[in-house]
């Protein structure tokens, strides 16, 4: 799978590959480092304050003054695109081993689910933030909540193919389904964020019975039958992430 790249504009220090000068290096990475600590401040003072986050915010989180941040941050929507990529950083980290998990079909689905909502039930505002993409300065084709969606869509399309092509069924409808769920995953979400009108463990629970209920019947119709507690004889992983700005990846 091809990973989609966020856009580039960075502030000028952090493009820079590593050079070979090691005092050069050494600073640079104490930059990224640094640029990364600011992140994780504003993360701490979005959750605090919401999604309407100033950097006058940030830099009392941060225990800095606002210059000191924009030496880091070219503008407010660097930052806010930083804080996307985190956002993606701890989605995937809790939703790949729970796409991964050698567990049976209900199961598996249930601890995907549970992936994604616990990540928006710890950081709200953050997805909120996101998903409104209401930021001043906000490039108009920087939208890190549609192309996680189709980073995950395009995951979820090559493991449903496989599934469907091992039980001998058209993969065809692998896409469409795909996307259809992660859209309904996506809208539930933020249902949910606003009215709380269940606990998290329900909202899971209702989403594993109709996603499981749609492929069980799918299944069926093509004459197979799947056991929804008992583990498949392959168990079929994708790899998902987005490819890593440079800085972070010529750093170390």
């Amino acid at each position: 799978m091809t990973d989609r790249v966020k856009r580039s504009g960075k502030h000028p220090s952090a493009g820079e590959p590593a050079t070979g000068d090691a005092r050069r290096d050494r600073w640079r990475k104490h930059r990224v480092e640094r640029r990364a600590e600011f992140v994780e401040a504003a993360l701490k003072a979005l959750d605090e304050r919401g999604p309407d986050l100033a950097m006058d915010d940030v830099a009392v989180a941060a225990g800095v003054t606002k210059p000191v941040l924009y030496r880091h941050f070219a503008d407010k929507a660097d930052l806010y695109d930083a804080l996307g990529q985190r956002g993606t950083e701890l989605l995937f980290s809790r939703l790949v081993p729970a796409i991964n998990a050698e567990l049976a079909p209900v199961p598996r689905i249930r601890m995907a689910l549970d992936a994604f909502f616990t990540v928006i039930e710890e950081h709200p505002n953050l997805y909120r933030l996101l998903v409104r993409g209401s930021f001043a300065g906000k490039p108009a084709d920087a939208d890190v909540v549609a192309e996680d969606k189709e980073l995950i869509a395009t995951a979820l399309t090559a493991l449903l193919g496989d599934y469907m092509r091992m039980f001998n069924m058209d993969s065809g409808a692998a896409e469409p389904w795909a996307y259809g769920i992660v859209g309904m995953v996506q809208n539930t979400g933020e249902w949910w964020l606003e009215r709380r009108s269940m606990s998290r463990d329900s909202v899971v629970e209702y989403l594993t019975q109709i996603i499981w209920a749609a492929i069980d019947g799918l299944a069926r119709q093509h004459g197979v039958t799947i056991d929804p507690n008992k583990p498949l004889e392959e168990n079929k992983i994708v790899q998902l992430g987005r490819v890593r700005p440079k800085e972070e990846t010529d750093v170390g």
